[in-house]
């Protein structure tokens, strides 16, 4: 057998045989097909992910403005919460000083009341000791002067009527 018959020949003509084949049946259609699908599926999920990037950067930014919002509104009720505690605090306090005149003003007119009681009270003992004292001097002078007092009043009244 001569030298080119060697293996190396067989293998390359097999190798031949079996790409002619591969030619006839259509395989490296079917395989760019098969390529072309798979490039194809890959560019759809490229698009979907460029799709759904897009749509997080929207929510993203829809999110934010949302976030500044809701703070801003925070800050609001903040602001008007502090407002009402000022405003509830300034009214405690006029609340607080008006009822501390008005008990002031109880308490000196209870002062007032309980000195003029005590005055009166005064006044009536005062006079009833001054009646009993004089009740007691002119029972003295009666007793004194018997009935000459008596005689000269009745003698007093007599002279007026007539």
């Amino acid at each position: 057998m001569p030298e080119w018959l060697d293996n190396s020949f067989f293998a390359t003509v097999g190798l031949v045989i079996f790409l002619g084949m591969m030619i006839y049946f259509g395989v490296p259609g079917i395989i760019g097909k098969m390529l072309d699908g798979k490039i194809k599926q890959i560019e759809d999920d490229i698009a979907e992910a460029r799709r759904l990037r897009d749509e997080a950067a929207a929510l993203l930014v829809e999110y934010e403005q949302k976030r500044v919002a809701a703070e801003k509104e925070a800050e609001g009720i903040i602001a008007a919460a502090k407002e009402e505690a000022e405003r509830i605090a300034s009214e405690a306090q006029a609340s607080l000083t008006d009822l501390v005149a008005r008990r002031t003003k109880a308490v000196e007119d209870k002062i007032a009341q309980a000195e003029a009681q005590a005055v009166a009270e005064v006044r009536a003992r005062s006079a009833d000791l001054a009646v009993e004292a004089a009740r007691v001097v002119l029972s003295d002078e009666m007793n004194k002067q018997g009935g000459k007092v008596i005689d000269a009043a009745i003698a007093d009244v007599g002279n007026r009527l007539n």
